[in-house]
C-alpha cells in the first residue's frame, strides 16, 4: 500500500512538472496611444510677405537659428514634438534664382531617397490659385512631410516636418498625418502679401 501511495505520490509531481510548463509567447509590437485634437486654425500674427492659417496647436515663432533669414519662421507643435520649417525668398522677378529655388527644394527630397521607402508627390492650390508641390516621404527618414510653392515672380516658400525624436515614423504615424493635414490647410489658406 505504501508502494502504492509513494508511486501516486510521484505520478501526481510528474504530472505536476510537465503539466507547469508554460510556453512563452512575446506580444507583438504596440504603439503608444495618441489622443489627437479637433484640426483649428487662426491666422498668421507674424509680420511676413505670406499670410495663411496654422493650427491653433502650434506656435509660430520667428527662425531664430544662426543661418536663418528674414520672414524663416517655426511652427512649433510642442505637445506632439514637431516642428514645420518654413523657409521664404524673394525671387526679384529673375527666372534664375527660381530656378535655382525649385531645384535646391527638390534635392533637399531626393537626399532622402536612400532611406525613403517612397516619396508620394501632390499638386494643391493655394489660396491665391496659385500651384503647392507637396512630398510625403515614408520609410525611416528624418522629415516626412515637405512642400514648396512660389508665385513664380516674386515669392518663394519651403517648409519640411522635423520631430524632436528618434521614435520610429510608424508610431508617429497618427501625428505625421495630423501636422500633415494642418500642413495642407495652410497652403489652400496661403496669400501673398505686397507689404511685410
Amino acid at each position: 500500500m505504501q508502494k502504492l501511495t509513494i508511486s501516486a505520490l510521484l505520478f501526481v509531481l510528474l504530472v505536476s512538472l510537465v503539466g507547469c510548463e508554460q510556453i512563452y509567447n512575446p506580444k507583438p509590437k504596440g504603439y503608444p496611444r495618441i489622443d489627437l485634437p479637433t484640426p483649428e486654425y487662426q491666422k498668421l500674427n507674424l509680420p511676413a510677405p505670406y499670410s495663411f492659417e496654422h493650427s491653433v496647436f502650434s506656435l509660430a515663432a520667428p527662425d531664430t537659428t544662426r543661418l536663418s533669414e528674414p520672414f524663416w519662421i517655426d511652427l512649433i507643435y510642442k505637445q506632439l514634438g514637431a516642428t514645420v520649417q518654413i523657409t521664404y525668398k524673394a525671387i526679384d522677378k529673375n527666372p534664375s534664382k527660381l530656378n535655382e529655388l525649385i531645384e535646391d527644394s527638390r534635392m533637399l527630397i531626393a537626399k532622402h531617397q536612400v532611406k525613403a521607402s517612397g516619396i508620394e508627390e501632390q499638386v494643391v492650390l493655394t489660396g491665391d490659385g496659385q500651384k503647392a508641390y507637396v512630398f510625403r516621404l515614408s520609410g525611416q527618414v528624418p522629415t516626412q512631410f515637405q512642400f514648396y510653392t512660389t508665385d513664380s515672380s516674386h515669392h518663394f516658400l519651403r517648409g519640411a516636418l522635423y520631430f524632436n525624436t528618434a521614435t520610429a515614423n510608424d508610431s508617429l504615424a497618427p501625428v505625421i498625418d495630423f501636422v500633415s493635414q494642418d500642413m495642407v490647410h495652410l497652403l489652400k489658406t496661403l496669400k501673398w502679401n505686397t507689404k511685410p
